[in-house]
């Protein structure tokens, strides 16, 4: 879809179909109101007779209304002002999308713009109404021999502008919002795939070929050889059952001055996870595929930012692998020996995502980091205590938490913080090894974070837990491409 902006009066413009706010109870929005008063008062005389009275997402589809140059008009409600939110905005543009699916029109001029939602400006709604527009559209059918016929559907959305003064942040909106989209197709993409697709070979190729004729983007490769040098013993016990080799791949975006410290994501990709010796119940097994959506998030977000060539240096690393049984597969009670020099008892060789990651943090240090921001589909007690609907955010450094806490509310791409007190660490001792890589049944998302901060004492560092909110389950099955957009917005929060 092409998305631009345009000034002018919104009955003047030439659409197949002009979009009007109705607030609750039987407000017309300024636009409305210009639109009622060329066509003699025929909106307001619609409201009047109860066919229209703003309750939120109720939707009107109206044809060929005189003074107007629309084909179509279609009235959305948006509830009360008063309660009008980030949520509840996203629902609006969704009954937009569902209302102009099977009208017939390929285009549209929305005067959506001038609803005030909270205390944002128009630049947020104009980038919210193209991120949600374009998730809307979002289809993986790469697999499919036979793919469904594709419908017409819109083409071009025109946002309406009130002053040209607008224009600058509009256009900036545009751009943000289709480089995050993209971003989320990316990881979406990459985490629909099977795992006999995307493997570790998969997802170092694609890096590369992200950074293909980029001058801004540098991308390295770890094969095992360079990691049993780094002494990654961690990382690569994961990968002992598996006949896919696991890489250790970094791509360095570089858009700001040569001395600026970097930001740094860690994504958790393991691309499918049977849980190794410690084998997992059959059930739902396949969607063990996303477990790999930490990493998937870290070429979205990539991909994001390059796009917008912002002036800031990030680095984006990304420790692979299989997590398979076999013969040479590590077994529970196993003592691997970490980058770090840290020795682990591996208790359960499902707890495997903490395994990679902690040699992946120990090698983050090298970039001598601004923040290391690690992203991972950790453990099931995340998705026990929030849910699915925030992730969940543990760190050494309340800024840093903060900030992305903050970013996450922007975008609503929501974040809850759980505790990392050094109460927790008990739980991971070990009798012998310098510790366990599990801490019993008691906040397994804590202790697991725990586990983490012991990698990470160099630097400022948050823990992000997608476990919850990378995929849906279901009749919606499929990867949801967060938390690209949190990532995003705290990048852009930073240039």
């Amino acid at each position: 879809m092409d998305f631009n902006f345009k000034t002018g009066s919104p009955e003047k413009q030439r659409s197949a179909c002009l979009i009007i706010a109705v607030s609750h109870p039987q407000k017309l929005s300024s636009a409305g109101h210009a639109v009622d008063k060329a066509s003699d008062g025929f909106l307001s005389q619609i409201i009047r007779q109860g066919d229209m009275d703003g309750k939120a997402g109720q939707t009107l589809l109206l044809h060929n209304v005189s003074g107007t140059l629309a084909d179509r008009i279609l009235l959305i409600g948006i509830g009360k002002e008063t309660d009008l939110n980030e949520r509840s905005f996203s629902r609006v543009i969704a009954s937009v999308q569902s209302a102009l699916a099977n009208s017939g029109a390929t285009d549209a001029y929305s005067c959506l713009s001038e609803i005030a939602v909270g205390s944002h400006d128009i630049d947020w709604n104009i980038r919210h109404t193209v991120m949600k527009l374009g998730n809307g559209e979002y289809k993986f059918d790469q697999m499919k021999s036979i793919k469904a016929e594709k419908k017409k559907g819109l083409k071009k959305f025109t946002i309406h502008l009130s002053s040209r003064s607008a224009m600058k942040k509009a256009e900036i909106a545009i751009s943000q919002g289709i480089a995050i989209t993209a971003g989320m197709d990316m990881a979406r993409d990459l985490g629909n795939l099977p795992g006999n697709v995307c493997t570790p070979s998969y997802i170092a190729k694609q890096a590369k070929q992200l950074a293909k004729g980029n001058k801004q983007l540098k991308v390295e490769v770890l094969e095992e050889a360079d990691m049993r040098k780094l002494k990654m013993g961690s990382l690569l016990s994961v990968g002992m059952g598996s006949r896919e080799p696991a890489k250790l791949v970094s791509i360095e975006y570089k858009g700001g001055k040569a001395k600026d410290k970097p930001i740094v994501l860690v994504g958790k990709g393991v691309t499918f996870d049977t849980g190794g010796i410690s084998l997992k119940g059959g059930a739902g097994m396949d969607e063990m595929k996303y477990d790999m959506c930490g990493a998937a998030s870290v070429l979205g977000t990539i991909s994001a930012i390059a796009e917008l060539k912002l002036a800031i240096n990030v680095v984006g690393i990304v420790p692979t692998t299989e997590n398979m049984p076999d013969g040479l597969a590590t077994k529970p009670g196993d003592i691997v020996t970490s980058m770090s020099g840290q020795t682990i008892e591996v208790l359960n060789t499902d707890a495997e995502g903490r395994l990679i990651l902690c040699d992946a943090l120990t090698y983050a240090a090298k970039f001598n980091p601004l923040y290391v921001i690690d992203i991972a589909t950790l453990t099931g007690a995340c998705i026990v205590a929030l849910g699915k609907v925030p992730s969940a955010v543990l760190g050494n450094d309340e800024t840093l938490i903060n900030s992305l806490i903050a970013s996450g509310k922007t975008i609503e791409d929501k974040l809850w913080e759980l505790p990392l007190w050094d109460e927790y660490q008990e739980q991971l001792d070990s009798n012998f090894a310098d510790i366990a890589n599990i801490g019993g049944r008691d906040a397994g998302t804590i202790t697991a974070a725990c586990f983490l901060s012991r990698f990470t004492k160099k630097y400022k560092w948050a823990h992000l837990d997608i476990a919850g909110t990378a995929w849906k389950s279901g009749a919606e099955k499929g990867a949801t491409g967060r938390p690209v957009p949190l990532l995003t917005q705290f990048i852009l929060d930073h240039c």
